[in-house]
């Protein structure tokens, strides 16, 4: 188990799925989890079933694309609690179609979202971390955004560009103590990938070699092995929760 008594960590889109995951396993591991989204209600949710259970959360509506609002959103955060330790980049959108069919709007809506927001909230928290001289940035990509994938041109897109904002990120801010890493996951068990038709679950367990599908608190755990003293040599880097799917 990992100490993150006293640790504020914010996680983007986090209301529900890996999101919500990553939130209440910092949470049980003595973290305050701070809960991005977009919605007051699935916000308010999500923050209950993690304090109903006796660990600490809050709340906040967010929409990561508005650089001011989120701008102002980090420094309210910043002043109730008097510091920024983790934050993590999850918020995510897709909007699949063959490339060559694919609206400008629906490569315009992913980029924003995936790429843009990721660059906003980063851009937002490192002036904090930076005057704290400590900090860890993690970035959830995608297997996706290394190997592309027919029909998410834009998805790949976006979550490639997160890797080497990642890794242009840990190079300015690594003499002030900040670390900031990509994980990258794969066939991951959640809400949308339930709702696949067998057949293709059974394609992409064919391909793994563990022969099982990954959980939300595989990224989780590796979020946390991530965030802790134990990763304090780690930065720039990705590592992927796939289950030896891209190997």
């Amino acid at each position: 188990m990992y100490n993150f008594e006293g640790k504020i960590v914010i996680i983007t889109g986090s209301a529900r799925g890996i999101g919500f995951a990553i939130a209440e396993t910092f949470a049980e591991n003595g973290a305050t989890s701070i809960i991005l989204d977009l919605f007051q209600d699935a916000v308010d949710e999500a923050v209950k079933k993690i304090t109903d259970k006796g660990f600490k959360a809050f709340g906040y509506v967010a929409d990561i694309t508005d650089s001011e609002l989120t701008g102002n959103l980090f420094k309210e955060i910043f002043q109730k609690f008097g510091k920024i330790d983790i934050l993590i980049n999850n918020a995510g959108i897709t909007k699949d179609g063959l490339l060559m069919k694919m609206k400008e709007s629906d490569w315009d809506a992913v980029i924003n979202v995936n790429l843009k927001g990721t660059f906003i909230c980063t851009q937002k928290v490192c002036r904090f971390m930076m005057k704290q001289r400590q900090g860890v940035i993690l970035n959830i990509s995608s297997i996706v955004g290394i190997m592309g994938n027919a029909g998410q041109a834009n998805y790949a897109a976006s979550k490639g560009g997160i890797i080497t904002l990642t890794k242009s990120a840990a190079k300015e801010f690594a003499s002030r103590n900040i670390r900031v890493n990509v994980i990258a996951p794969g066939f991951i068990e959640t809400e949308m990938t339930a709702q696949l038709p067998k057949e293709i679950v059974d394609k992409y367990l064919e391909a793994i070699p563990l022969r099982h599908i990954g959980t939300s608190k595989d990224v989780a755990n590796l979020c946390l092995f991530l965030a802790s003293k134990e990763a304090d040599y780690i930065t720039g880097q990705t590592i992927q929760v796939d289950g030896g799917l891209i190997m």
